[in-house]
């Protein structure tokens, strides 16, 4: 009798502090009442661990008192461990404690508690797996690469001995995906080669099936993005779309857990629509690649949207990631189309969505910094120009992004005619010492070498780099960089006094620039065929060019002045530490649009 009336007394509270937790709008306050009322009845350790842990996990999810459900956790962590078969309740407070450090930047503390979880889970297949996933993405995080692969191929180990074999090409995926961050291509390939035949001969589920194959494909999408393989990736991602138009169609309730009872199988990579927003994102990076600008519009629209209606069912620090990085995107699309207006409003958004979720300025800060660069560059405000990109180069953690940031800044030298400083760099941008994996930019610092040369007025030099430019970039359908070597090459031939050559490069410039659409080529090649129709005498076509490159410089111009009024300008002057928006008012309610 005494235990039912033990029981009644909890699973009473227990109810009271659900329904309190569940209500509309919920009542956390009266909830963690009825939780800590439990202890006033001196509970047995099982009820009284458990109770520590639901109080701490209330504590992490609906307040800001970290410090006290870091103690409810760490309870329930200690107490748990000493109760025979009390698994669920041991891993899970290991796990949310882990949580909660991350969260206040103590990874160094949460790693050992994760690290014990797992030697003392190898017989909770579920609970063990998911530890390992959860140690291996704290070590991604800190740039520990090597010791998350190493997890991650313990764990395929592991599922595979558990005979889930699902769960096993999850953690090879995952390790890809790290392998990939790290540039170690070499062992990429081999995870994709043996990733791939699991997953085609893997007879499980449809959904499971398909969201592997998505995984799969995104690894081999940003493969090729990652080399600006811009021509090479149109067959995976082809793929990926129809993949993951395939997974919408599917109904994940019912297909979402494989028909075995096996618990090393209650694994999935991202919800559906998170997959969508990620092939959006893809979609993207492609067309700005590529130099599809309306398309690479098209799609930001699409994800942003989509962005939106997620985040208001659920703020999953993922999203704000996906949106920063769409940001990031369209921003150059902005630039390159001659909308700086429109740049630094969504510079201004991507440094708001930094706000919200103050991590993406650790991991994002360089990137901010490269595009304020860029559009201070269209600007003409060289000196800010400069100091951004250093700023960029001082922040910036990639090889590809270093490289990016000082051919940007060597077009700042070449502009401003700063030799010595240019010199500087030249070790830097030299094509020769860039690898093969990194084919746009290596086809781009053939580009600035041309452009070099061409300042330097080395015509021959100039020309030479210039083809290899374009021989790169047309293997691999880079048409801004095609577009932009096309010009030069025409403003070459037109200092030569060959004005057929020009033609013949500078017509094509046009048409190419124009379906991207790339103002400043634009702009750049109108003036030449100005030049070009007065030097072979046809008065008629001259006016016709003059008319066009004065349409364009109109709209440069009126973009130039209202950029400048815009209060988002005065970002070209933050250099050093958080982002100062709080301090601007916003045009428009940018703001309000997140």
């Amino acid at each position: 009798m005494a235990a039912v009336h033990q029981d009644s007394w909890y699973l009473s509270l227990l109810g009271l502090a659900e329904s309190f937790r569940t209500s509309n709008p919920p009542n956390i306050k009266m909830c963690i009442h009825c939780l800590k009322t439990i202890f006033n009845f001196k509970p047995p350790p099982r009820i009284e661990a458990r109770t520590h842990l639901q109080l701490g996990t209330i504590l992490l999810r609906h307040t800001k008192n970290f410090d006290l459900a870091r103690q409810h956790l760490e309870k329930a962590w200690t107490m748990a461990q000493n109760i025979p078969s009390f698994e669920d309740v041991s891993f899970e407070s290991a796990s949310s404690l882990a949580q909660l450090l991350e969260q206040q930047n103590q990874s160094a503390q949460a790693k050992p508690v994760l690290q014990q979880a797992i030697d003392i889970s190898q017989q909770s297949p579920y609970w063990h797996c998911r530890l390992c996933f959860q140690l291996a993405q704290l070590y991604a995080v800190d740039h520990e690469y090597s010791l998350a692969c190493s997890l991650l191929g313990h764990g395929a180990d592991y599922a595979e001995m558990k005979r889930s074999e699902f769960t096993r090409i999850l953690f090879l995926l995952s390790k890809g995906m790290l392998l990939l961050i790290d540039k170690k291509f070499q062992e990429v390939h081999q995870v994709l080669t043996l990733t791939g035949q699991l997953t085609e001969a893997w007879l499980g589920p449809a959904v499971q099936k398909e969201s592997l194959k998505v995984f799969f494909l995104v690894l081999q999408v940003c493969h090729f993005l990652m080399a600006g393989q811009v021509k090479s990736v149109k067959g995976s991602l082809k793929q990926l779309q129809q993949s993951i138009q395939t997974i919408t169609t599917l109904n994940v309730d019912e297909d979402i857990l494989p028909g075995s009872n096996n618990p090393s199988d209650l694994f999935h990579w991202l919800p559906k629509e998170h997959m969508c927003v990620l092939v959006y994102l893809l979609t993207v990076m492609h067309s700005m690649q590529a130099g599809y600008m309306d398309k690479a519009q098209k799609y930001t629209d699409k994800a942003l949207m989509q962005i939106e209606k997620l985040k208001m069912l659920e703020a999953h620090p993922l999203l704000s990631t996906f949106q920063l990085m769409l940001l990031e995107n369209i921003i150059q699309c902005r630039l390159i189309m001659g909308n700086k207006s429109q740049a630094i409003q969504e510079i201004y958004q991507a440094c708001h969505v930094c706000q919200q979720q103050p991590k993406l300025f650790q991991s994002h800060g360089a990137q901010l910094h490269t595009l304020l660069g860029l559009y201070a560059m269209s600007m003409n405000c060289m000196d800010a120009s400069e100091a951004q990109f250093n700023t960029a180069l001082r922040l910036s953690v990639g090889k590809e992004l270093w490289t990016f940031v000082n051919l940007n800044l060597a077009i700042v030298y070449l502009r401003t005619n700063r030799v010595n400083e240019l010199l500087g760099l030249v070790e830097r941008i030299d094509p020769d010492r860039l690898p093969e994996t990194t084919h746009s930019l290596k086809a781009s610092s053939f580009y600035v070498k041309g452009l070099q040369s061409f300042f330097q007025t080395k015509y021959n030099d100039a020309k030479r780099y210039l083809r290899e430019t374009l021989k790169m970039a047309n293997a691999e359908d880079l048409n801004r960089l095609t577009s932009c070597s096309l010009v030069l090459l025409g403003h070459i031939f037109l200092s030569l006094g060959n004005s057929a050559e020009a033609m013949n490069m500078v017509t094509p410039a046009m048409q190419l620039a124009s379906k991207i659409p790339d103002v400043h080529v634009q702009l750049w090649a109108s003036a030449l065929l100005k030049d070009l129709y007065r030097y072979i005498g046809d008065p008629a076509k001259e006016e016709e060019g003059f008319r066009l490159h004065d349409s364009f410089a109109q709209s440069l111009l009126t973009d130039h002045c209202t950029s400048s009024q815009l209060s988002e300008h005065s970002l070209i002057q933050w250099t050093d530490g958080l982002c100062p928006i709080n301090n601007l008012t916003p045009t428009n309610g940018t703001a309000g649009l997140l």
